[in-house]
């Protein structure tokens, strides 16, 4: 038995080392076909970067491109906008009233008509009423008395052919001044205004 055990043990050893080199073959030829999966996916994932990159670099084109008009358009309507109540006074009639009144004069209405063939000739042109009162009574009833006045003298532009969408009109309320000055306060300012032509 011994000579078997003696002869067994080179044979082992021999199966043994031919088994190993076979394996390390097995493993380098496993390993050489996983590098070149491992390569080939790399340089899908490196062609896939790269036209990220490229559609990245497109795209920020574009949006720079966007950026640029989108500024130019925000210039322009920034420049209207600002420009939206820079208008020009083209006349200025005061329209005077009695102690606590609303009514309009004759003479009032008259100037008025005059205001209504001005509209009616140029279409650029828009009317500002301002209404006041002089100081006596109380704040909220000089305020309703001066919208009032310009309610007055809005309704009669507009019942003689004015177009009310280019009437602006407010009522301001009291002014203060020396009490012999106080019928001058009793007014609506009446502006013909035109947009200055750029």
């Amino acid at each position: 038995m011994r000579r078997i055990v003696t002869w067994s043990a080179p044979l082992v050893l021999v199966v043994v080392a031919t088994t190993g080199c076979a394996t390390k073959d097995w493993v380098n030829d496993k390993l050489g076909k996983r590098q070149a999966e491992m390569d080939d996916r790399l340089a899908r994932v490196d062609g896939a970067v790269k036209e990220v990159g490229d559609a990245t670099r497109t795209a920020q084109g574009r949006a720079d491109a966007a950026y640029g008009r989108s500024d130019e358009v925000n210039t322009r309507l920034t420049r209207l906008w600002n420009g939206r109540s820079k208008r020009n006074v083209v006349e200025t009639l005061e329209v005077q009233f009695g102690f606590d009144r609303s009514d309009l004069s004759d003479g009032a209405q008259t100037a008025l008509l005059g205001v209504v063939k001005e509209l009616k000739t140029n279409a650029d042109l828009t009317v500002d009423l301002e209404g006041y009162t002089d100081p006596t009574g109380t704040r909220d009833y000089n305020v309703g008395l001066s919208q009032r006045r310009v309610e007055s003298v809005r309704r009669y532009l507009i019942e003689n052919g004015a177009d009310l969408a280019r009437i602006n009109s407010i009522g301001m309320g009291p002014l203060v001044a020396a009490s012999a000055e106080h019928a001058k306060l009793r007014r609506v300012t009446v502006r013909l205004m035109v947009n200055p032509t750029d």
